[in-house]
């Protein structure tokens, strides 16, 4: 990693007898990927939490329910990518601070219905505009082609990951 930019640098030669394969984190993918998504993920908390009271995952689901109001849990640990764990403790902390709804489904007793509450939408609003200035920067080092071919190789990226992940 370049110490002054915490960027990935091109591993140095050295000789390979006794140490065996080495990454080169100028290439691979899988690193880049963490690395971003650490970095984003731990600023956004920070900047979530200072301006608006809502941690990063909280802000995950909130954006979540904005789109698909009434999911159920379920739902939400598949596109986010959550353990159920982790996303039932941050839900029950979001219901006791009012953010949230969590009502039994009709249609299925053993399901709930997720929804954000006036304060829950409020709070949304507010952050989706800060969410989507730190994207503007994020991506303004790239044209707006360039931009939506990053998006089109995400999106293709991300349809390919149960080769990976061993999901079905």
């Amino acid at each position: 990693m370049s110490e002054k930019q915490g960027t990935p640098r091109k591993a140095r030669p050295r000789e390979t007898e006794g140490h065996g394969l080495t990454l080169d984190l100028d290439r691979y993918v899988p690193a880049f990927i963490t690395f971003i998504a650490n970095k984003l993920s731990n600023s956004a908390t920070a900047f979530y939490q200072r301006n608006f009271a809502v941690n990063v995952t909280e802000w995950r689901i909130m954006s979540l329910l904005a789109i698909e109001p009434g999911i159920p849990a379920s739902r939400i640990c598949s596109v986010i990518g959550f353990d159920k764990g982790p996303v039932s403790r941050t839900l029950a902390l979001m219901k006791s601070r009012g953010l949230i709804a969590i009502r039994n489904d009709p249609q299925d007793g053993r399901s709930h219905s997720i929804s954000l509450t006036a304060k829950g939408r409020a709070t949304h609003d507010k952050v989706i505009i800060a969410a989507l200035e730190r994207e503007r920067r994020l991506l303004a080092c790239l044209d707006k082609d360039e931009q939506e071919v990053l998006i089109a190789l995400l999106r293709r990226i991300h349809d390919n990951l149960d080769t990976v992940t061993g999901a079905s």
